[in-house]
């Protein structure tokens, strides 16, 4: 693996907010120094929907020494205004790599679910209640979105070649079926192991890099677990536990969660070493940095160890019923303002055991 790195998340927007409240840049350039100096992170992957954040983050990225992976991942924009805010977008990387900086811009991330137009839907709850209720239904829509997603994605490369002077690359759903042809970088936001997949993993990335030619690089765009016992099994719907109000903010979490910071921990190690260990991965990146809409209460959150143990232990997270970020995949622990004890207290979160899985990994590369 040439490269490994996390998920910095800008803001997704849903119900009139964002996932990132308050975005502040001063705390974005000291966050950046710590995904660099303190994890290790050889690259930081910027998403979200807002074309200023996007570039700020990215820009204290590059200042940090860190290689950028310019991310949009938008939400509830037509194509028309899905194609605009890429070519702006391309724009704005192409700046920041003219400044010297090691940048790959993606264009767009699992489109076809957070786009109009791709799938039968006003919605993203729309869209997605049709991929999980009729699965027949969806599998006959597929044909058809393949073709219209290559078309779209195939007129956004050229123009985005026409501003970007990078590598570009694209963040897919398994389901997509994207042509990579046009594409330097192959990309997977469906890097999660779960109790469905796990006898099979290994076998599926192998078919994954034998698929691509040797001028495309492959890449891991997200892998990461909850907080919490079971987590491991539920992979990429680790949220699932959490009810979500219209206001796009956390209501509840289902009865019964315990609170298991080993259990993340463990998954991001072994997550680890499995995209380290196959050959011709290019890089990988694990979800996410913070989930600041997933916000846990004071207590002892349990990730004050060096995590390069067995990856077990955990902590109580204060009140478990409002702990939302046990389903959080954060490395680090969001905290209500002056709750947070330790040496980033004054942003306003603690590390996590899986933050110290990353810290070891990183040093151990070197």
């Amino acid at each position: 693996m040439r490269a490994f790195g996390i998920t910095y998340d800008t803001g997704f927007t849903s119900g009139g907010t964002t996932t990132h409240e308050p975005f502040l840049p001063d705390i974005v350039q000291r966050e950046m120094r710590v995904i660099r100096d303190d994890l290790r992170c050889d690259a930081v992957r910027i998403t979200g929907g807002d074309a200023d954040r996007l570039e700020i983050a990215a820009r204290a990225a590059a200042d940090a020494g860190l290689e950028v992976w310019y991310s949009p991942f938008t939400n509830g924009l037509t194509q028309d205004g899905l194609f605009a805010f890429l070519l702006d977008a391309a724009e704005r990387a192409e700046r920041i790599r003219r400044g010297g900086a090691r940048v790959v811009f993606l264009t767009g991330s699992e489109v076809s679910l957070f786009t109009d137009g791709f799938l039968p839907g006003g919605s993203l709850r729309e869209r997605t209640a049709l991929l999980a209720d009729d699965p027949a239904a969806f599998r006959a829509l597929l044909p058809r979105l393949h073709a219209d997603l290559n078309a779209f994605l195939g007129r956004v490369v050229g123009e985005v070649r026409g501003r970007f002077g990078g590598r570009v690359g694209y963040a897919s759903v398994a389901f997509e079926g994207v042509d990579w042809t046009p594409f330097d970088v192959a990309a997977t936001d469906s890097g999660y192991r779960d109790a469905t997949n796990a006898g099979t993993f290994a076998g599926a990335l192998q078919g994954q890099l034998a698929r691509l030619g040797p001028e495309t690089a492959f890449a891991v765009t997200e892998f990461g677990c909850g907080t919490f016992r079971g987590a491991g099994d539920l992979g990429g719907r680790g949220d699932s536990i959490v009810e979500w109000g219209d206001d796009a903010r956390p209501v509840r979490i289902a009865a019964g969660t315990v609170r298991d910071e080993g259990e993340q921990a463990l998954y991001v190690r072994e997550m680890l070493e499995v995209y380290d260990g196959v050959g011709g991965v290019d890089a990988a990146f694990v979800y996410t940095f913070a989930r600041w809409d997933l916000p846990g209460t004071a207590g002892d959150g349990g990730g004050t160890g060096d995590g390069a143990g067995d990856g077990t232990g955990g902590g109580t997270g204060g009140d478990p019923e409002r702990d939302f970020d046990a389903a959080s995949f954060g490395v680090v622990r969001v905290l209500p303002p002056g709750a947070a004890r330790g040496p980033y207290a004054e942003l306003g979160w603690e590390p996590k055991a899986a933050f110290h899985v990353l810290a070891g990994f990183g040093r151990a590369r070197g």
